[in-house]
């Protein structure tokens, strides 16, 4: 049971990502248009804050690894997100009225909103593999087929965000689904956690 929740949380972590990106181009579009400058700022952001939170979680993930505090990144995440649904417009009206060029305005204004979500989400993926590792001789095809998992996750979110989701609904309420997905995703896992019996990695 373990294993099939985590690997639907790094899916839902994976949708949940490309969705957030997607959305980026939408939020900056009526300040910074929706040129090549502006999404080159957007993937610029986020790759930048998956590093990040990649290195972050794989190093999180070195210190009493556990189901509980991998929920807590999925809580976390999802925490992240209510200033973007709250304060995003009132952040890039500042940022459009101080920087003209549109270069520098969409990727500071991406880079306030947009990365720290994109950083505690990017810590999913490792702290999925440090969880589902029980022996270095599995440890590469773990990791294969998680990422495996979580990039369709994130293809099928490009597909459904960018085709349905932003014709049946506002950002907003977009942005409100994401948060829902990660918040569910956290108490799935704190769920396992209590099921599962397991205090850290180590234990079991």
């Amino acid at each position: 049971m373990k294993k099939a929740a985590i690997l639907l949380l790094a899916f839902c972590a994976g949708f949940s990502i490309m969705c957030f990106e997607l959305l980026g181009g939408r939020m900056l579009a009526p300040f910074f248009g929706s040129s090549v400058y502006v999404w080159g700022s957007i993937i610029t952001v986020f790759m930048l804050a998956l590093s990040i939170g990649y290195l972050g979680g794989g190093r999180f993930s070195l210190y009493s690894p556990s189901i509980n505090r991998y929920a807590g990144i999925f809580l976390v995440a999802a925490l992240t997100l209510l200033p973007t649904i709250f304060f995003s417009e009132s952040i890039f009206e500042f940022v459009f009225e101080r920087i003209e060029d549109p270069r520098y305005g969409s990727l500071a204004a991406s880079a306030l909103v947009f990365l720290v979500p994109s950083i505690i989400m990017g810590m999913i993926a490792p702290y999925s593999v440090r969880i589902l590792t029980v022996s270095a001789d599995s440890s590469g095809q773990t990791a294969g087929f998680l990422y495996f998992v979580s990039t369709l996750g994130s293809a099928i979110g490009t597909i459904m965000t960018s085709f349905y989701l932003v014709l049946w609904l506002e950002v907003n309420q977009i942005l409100w689904l994401t948060f829902g997905i990660l918040f569910a995703a956290g108490c799935i896992a704190l769920l396992v956690a209590k099921i599962d019996g397991e205090q850290t990695v180590s234990d079991s």
